[in-house]
């Protein structure tokens, strides 16, 4: 994909969330109950990277879950979500909270070690077959020996309700895109379009390979029929 269409998507989904945070927040506001598998792998998690945190709740969801101190670095391109983020996780005494706002397509991951590199809701919205194998190296390069990186990939197209979110390319668009790249439609409150790409099986196997990880864990979760979401688990052995 070119790196000029790239931008052009990004601004998509920048322009996306400036329009519908307060709306996405609100629906926004309990665990995804695939984080609880999770668990296992975080017995000795102090230290915790939330890229794409959006409102902070895989913070609040660690903390409560875990009930421990832990150092949580939520990271994310909406100003307005991480002001929602600040007031939610700074008043837990267990996690000692930083907040930043990037733009990760734009400029990157900035460095750091985890012991837990969790992306939720972020995957769907990098741009490009070639960018998204380089951002899962990225986010590679950031476990910590023994750490884990947690993926979720939203499998949106297996819902008969987010299919009909679909909305057409326009002409500009079309014969940029890659397969399984797609504009959903946003219907609560203010009316606006993201730009989403579709994992497949294979991507998904081919982005694991890239990761440089080992794979320890693959399941489904999430949605009505608790399948919305392919959550990978990998580790730096």
């Amino acid at each position: 994909m070119h790196a000029n269409t790239i931008r052009t998507l990004n601004q998509i989904n920048a322009n996306f969330y400036a329009a519908v945070a307060a709306d996405f927040d609100e629906t926004r506001g309990t665990p995804w109950p695939g984080w609880k598998s999770l668990l296992p792998y975080c017995a000795g998690v102090k230290n915790v990277l939330d890229a794409g945190c959006g409102n902070g709740r895989f913070g609040l969801f660690l903390a409560e879950s875990l009930d421990r101190p832990l150092r949580y670095h939520g990271v994310d391109f909406s100003e307005a979500l991480l002001d929602v983020a600040r007031s939610a996780l700074e008043t837990d005494s267990r996690l000692a909270v930083r907040l930043t706002a990037r733009d990760m397509i734009e400029h990157g991951m900035a460095p750091g070690l985890y012991d837990l590199v969790g992306a939720f809701g972020l995957m769907h919205h990098i741009p490009g077959r070639e960018y998204r194998r380089l951002f899962i190296r990225q986010l590679a390069g950031l476990v910590a020996p023994g750490g884990v990186l947690a993926v979720a990939f939203w499998r949106f197209l297996d819902s008969e309700r987010l299919r009909k979110r679909v909305q057409p390319w326009p002409d500009e668009l079309a014969a940029q895109v890659e397969q399984n790249d797609y504009l959903l439609d946003w219907r609560r409150g203010t009316q606006a379009v993201r730009y989403c790409h579709y994992h497949t099986d294979v991507e998904i196997d081919h982005l694991v390979i890239a990761s440089g990880l080992r794979q320890c864990a693959r399941y489904r979760a999430d949605g009505q029929d608790g399948s919305l979401n392919t959550y990978v688990v990998l580790t730096r052995d």
